[in-house]
C-alpha cells in the first residue's frame, strides 16, 4: 500500500475575496477613492495535513481521468458527481478541493458545499476552506451557516482582522438582502470595536440600506481610530456630499491640510468643488494636480473645461492644446472643444479646421453640424449640405433633426424654396413627424402656398392635438390674410388654452379680437402680450389697436419705445408709416 500522491493539473483554488481590495472610486456613493491596501496577512503555519493512505490502482486512476474528460467535454454534472464520489471514497483533501472547484465553476452550489464540508472534516484548521465555504454559503443564501464560518475566519486572523473585514465587505456588498447583510456584519464586528476597518465596512453597508445616520456614525468611529486613513475620510466626505455638501468639502480640505500629498483625496476635493459650482477653487485644485502630474492629459483637459465654464478662453485654449500635446486618448473630444472655443472667439476659420479633425467619438455628429453651420455662414451652402449628408443617424428622430437643420441653413441663406423642398421630402419619408410637418407648413406659407400650408398644418394638429403652436400658426395665417375670421379666432383661442403663458399666442388672440371688431378686448390682450414680451411685432399690433380705438398718443408711445430697441424692424416701421405717413 502506497500513499496516494496525485498531481491534478489545472486545479485553481477559489478563495473568495482572499485579495486586498483595490482603489474604490468616490463616484460610487459612499466608496473611498483610493485605498492603500495593507500587506496581505501572514497566515499562521498550520500543521501539515495527513493525506490518506490509499493505493493509486488502475480503477481509481480511471475514475480520476474520467472526471477530467467529463469536465473537458462540457458535462459538468457528471464531472462533479464523479469528483465528489472520489472525495468521499478517498478522503483526500486535494480531491475534495477539486470537487468543490468543479461544482462552484458549474454553479452546483449544494454539491460545492458538500465537497467543502468533506475538505473541512479532513483539515478542520484550514482558513482557506473556511473562507471559501463562507463565501459559497453566502452565495447560496445560507446566511446563518455562513456566519459560523466567518467567525472562524476572524478568530484565526489575529493581527490581520482589519484586512479580513475589508474582504467581508466585498462579499456582503453583493448580497441581495442588504438589511440582512448589514445585520450579519454588525454581529461579526461587535467583538472588534477597535478595528477601524470593521466600522468602515459597517458604514458602507449602512449607506447601501439608506441609513445615513448609522453610516456617518460608523465612519467617524473609523476615523477616530485611524485619522490618517484616506479611505475613511473619502467615505465621510461622500456621505456628507448630498445632505451637507459644505461639510463634506470641509472634511476633505482639513485632511489635505494635514496630508497635502494625498493625490486621490485632492482629486475627490476638486470634483466635489466642481459639483458645487465652485469653479475657481475647483480649477485651482485641478491645476495643482496637473502640475504634479505633468504627463496626465486628463487633468489638463478637466482644467480646460472649467476654464471654458468660467469663460476664460485664453486659459482654456492653452490647457486644451496641452491635453492634445500630452496625447489624450480621446483626441476627437479635445478637437471638438477647441472648435467650440474658436467659435467663442469668432475665429470661424480656426473652428472649421478643428471640427474637421473630429473623426469619431460622441461629438462627431455635433462637430459635423457646427461645421456645416459655419460653412453655410461663409456662403458654402453646397459643402455644408454635403457635410450634413455624411452625419451618421440611427433612427428617424435623428434624421428629422438633420433635415430641420439643413432647412434652417437654407432659410438663413435666403433659399426658401429649397428649404421647403428639404422639409417636404423629409416629411414624405416620415409622415407622422409633427416637427417636420410643422416646419414644411411654415415654409409653404412663406413661399406663398397657403393651401399646402393649411393642409400640412391640419395634419400636424391631427397627429398632435395638443400642439399649441400649430393651432396658433394656422389661426394667425388666416387672420393675417383677413380670411374666415371666426374660425381663425377659435383656432388661436384653442392655442391659448393649451399654452396660456405664451406671448406670441396672446398676440394672435389680441389680433383676432381686433379683426373681429372687439377693440377693448384686443387692447387688453395685446397689452398683456406686450408686458410678457416687448416684441416689435406685438408692439406694432398693440399700437394699431390703440390708434384705431382712439388712443393715438398711447399708440405713438408704444411705437417709439419699440423703435428705440428695434430700429430696423420692418413690420413695425410699416405700421407706423401706415398711420403716420
Amino acid at each position: 500500500m502506497t500513499q496516494l500522491k496525485l498531481i491534478i493539473l489545472g486545479t485553481l483554488l477559489l478563495t473568495a475575496c482572499a485579495h486586498a481590495p483595490g482603489k474604490i472610486s468616490p463616484n460610487a456613493p459612499g466608496q473611498a477613492e483610493a485605498a492603500k491596501s495593507p500587506e496581505p496577512p501572514k497566515q499562521p503555519v498550520a500543521a501539515p495535513v495527513v493525506l490518506p493512505d490509499v493505493e493509486l490502482n488502475s480503477d481509481l486512476l480511471y475514475e480520476i481521468l474520467m472526471t477530467d474528460i467529463a469536465s473537458q467535454r462540457g458535462q459538468p454534472e457528471l464531472a462533479v458527481d464523479d469528483a465528489l464520489d472520489l472525495a468521499r471514497k478517498t478522503r483526500d483533501p486535494r480531491l475534495a478541493m477539486r470537487a468543490a472547484h468543479l461544482a462552484i465553476e458549474s454553479g452546483q452550489m449544494d454539491k460545492a458545499i458538500e465537497a467543502l464540508r468533506i475538505w473541512q472534516q479532513i483539515d478542520p484548521n484550514s482558513q482557506t476552506v473556511s473562507r471559501l465555504l463562507s463565501s459559497v454559503l453566502l452565495r447560496n443564501g445560507m446566511i446563518d451557516e455562513a456566519r459560523q464560518e466567518f467567525v472562524k475566519v476572524l478568530k484565526a486572523e489575529g493581527d490581520h482582522t482589519g484586512q479580513t473585514f475589508l474582504q467581508l465587505y466585498q462579499m456582503l456588498a453583493a448580497y441581495p438582502d442588504r438589511a440582512a447583510a448589514l445585520k450579519l456584519l454588525r454581529d461579526l464586528a461587535a467583538p472588534y470595536p477597535g478595528v477601524a476597518e470593521a466600522h468602515w465596512a459597517e458604514a458602507q453597508l449602512a449607506q447601501a440600506t439608506g441609513d445615513q445616520a448609522l453610516a456617518l456614525r460608523e465612519i467617524r468611529r473609523a476615523r477616530d481610530l485611524r485619522p490618517e486613513w484616506d479611505m475613511a475620510v473619502s467615505l465621510e466626505a461622500s456621505l456628507l456630499q448630498k445632505s451637507s455638501p459644505q461639510q463634506g468639502l470641509d472634511v476633505l480640505k482639513h485632511y489635505l491640510s494635514d496630508y497635502p500629498d494625498a493625490h486621490e483625496i485632492r482629486l475627490q476635493y476638486a470634483r466635489a468643488l466642481l459639483e458645487q459650482k465652485q469653479y475657481i477653487q475647483s480649477r485651482a485644485e485641478f491645476q495643482r494636480l496637473s502640475n504634479e502630474n505633468p504627463d496626465n492629459p486628463e487633468l489638463a483637459y478637466a482644467t480646460a473645461l472649467i476654464s471654458l465654464q468660467l469663460n476664460d478662453l485664453q486659459s482654456a485654449e492653452k490647457e486644451l492644446k496641452l491635453a492634445l500635446e500630452k496625447g489624450k486618448k480621446d483626441r476627437n473630444t479635445v478637437q471638438y472643444y477647441l472648435g467650440q472655443l474658436s467659435e467663442a472667439k469668432n475665429s470661424n476659420d480656426e473652428a472649421i479646421a478643428y471640427y474637421r479633425e473630429v473623426r469619431g467619438g460622441e461629438f462627431l455628429a455635433a462637430a459635423q453640424i457646427r461645421l456645416a453651420y459655419l460653412l453655410s455662414k461663409g456662403g458654402q451652402i453646397a459643402e455644408a449640405r454635403r457635410i450634413l449628408d455624411q452625419v451618421v443617424v440611427s433612427n428617424d428622430q435623428q434624421r428629422a433633426q438633420i433635415a430641420l437643420i439643413e432647412a434652417q441653413l437654407l432659410r438663413d441663406a435666403g433659399q426658401d424654396v429649397e428649404s421647403f423642398q428639404v422639409l417636404q421630402s423629409a416629411s414624405e419619408k416620415m409622415p407622422n413627424d409633427p416637427d417636420l410637418l410643422y416646419g414644411a407648413a411654415m415654409m409653404a406659407d412663406k413661399i406663398g402656398k397657403p393651401e399646402v400650408f393649411e393642409k400640412m398644418m391640419r395634419q400636424v394638429i391631427k397627429i398632435r392635438p395638443d400642439y399649441a403652436q400649430a393651432y396658433n400658426a394656422l389661426g394667425y395665417s388666416l387672420l393675417d390674410r383677413n380670411e374666415r375670421i371666426p374660425e381663425a379666432l377659435a383656432l388661436v383661442e384653442k392655442a391659448l388654452q393649451l399654452a396660456p403663458d405664451d406671448a406670441s399666442i396672446m398676440d394672435s388672440v389680441g389680433w383676432g379680437y381686433f379683426r373681429s371688431g372687439r377693440l377693448d378686448d384686443s387692447v387688453k390682450m395685446l397689452r398683456r402680450a406686450y408686458a410678457s414680451d416687448p416684441d416689435p411685432e406685438i408692439a406694432a399690433h398693440l399700437g394699431e389697436a390703440l390708434w384705431v380705438s382712439g388712443d393715438k398718443d398711447g399708440a405713438r408711445k408704444v411705437w417709439q419705445a419699440s423703435l428705440k430697441t428695434n430700429p430696423g424692424n420692418a413690420p413695425l416701421q410699416a405700421v407706423i408709416k401706415k398711420f403716420q405717413p
